[in-house]
């Protein structure tokens, strides 16, 4: 039997959940987010390290994250949100609604656009606010299907990982994209070139009131797998 050195130290604050755990239980935390504690930039550094190994395009690592910590940048940072969340869905053309397996008239939507509301009210006290962004030669590479794919396939890994990992650090962080309808008025407040970056979403990141978390409720896999075809 050989030595195989000493056993990796846990990451610093780490809840030691088990990885089906992390995957099932990393929900959008709106309600439950600490607003009075401070996340360490350590914590967040341990985090960005994970959602760093993710992959990327011909591993070009084009991606970037905007850290808001500054009171008076946050609150500037939520007003724009609150305008996004307030602003009309771009158009899509369809002569029908989009396709959707949420029933909007369910308590369950009820409940979700309760915590939004709350998260509206309460996202300028959020200790930091995170704008991943994706590098790009121009905007027009988002023009195709392909390039598209190429390019959100090239960030939203990295994001969904710093996600986990923030989860499992007793974390809470919920996707959004409402602010996307003024991302040029967002790139202006922080410096962010919008020619040649584009911004993919915004998370609050605070340490939840809690650490119990549950799955989601979702249909058994057969509702959404097709095999050999469709």
């Amino acid at each position: 039997m050989t030595d195989s050195g000493p056993a990796p130290q846990s990451p610093h604050g780490a809840l030691g959940l088990f990885a089906d755990e992390v995957l099932t239980t990393t929900r959008a935390v709106r309600k439950r987010l600490d607003l009075r504690r401070p996340v360490p930039r350590d914590v967040v550094e341990d985090c960005l390290r994970i959602a760093l190994q993710a992959p990327s395009g011909r591993n070009r690592q084009r991606w970037d994250f905007v850290f808001v910590e500054d009171p008076q940048t946050r609150a500037s940072v939520a007003d724009l949100w609150r305008r996004g969340l307030m602003a009309p869905p771009p158009a899509s053309g369809a002569a029908r609604p989009a396709f959707s397996r949420m029933d909007f008239s369910s308590t369950q939507w009820s409940r979700i656009a309760g915590s939004l509301q709350h998260l509206a009210e309460h996202l300028h006290e959020v200790p930091l606010l995170l704008i991943p962004c994706l590098r790009v030669e121009s905007r027009a590479e988002l023009d195709s299907v392909r390039g598209q794919a190429g390019a959100w396939g090239s960030v939203i890994p990295a994001f969904w990982s710093f996600m986990l990992a923030a989860r499992e650090r007793g974390l809470g962080t919920a996707w959004t994209t409402s602010h996307l309808s003024y991302e040029r008025e967002m790139g202006d407040l922080l410096g962010i070139p919008y020619d040649t970056v584009v911004q993919v979403a915004l998370t609050p990141v605070a340490y939840t009131l809690g650490t119990d978390f549950k799955p989601g409720s979702r249909a058994e896999p057969a509702a959404f797998a097709h095999w050999d075809r469709w």
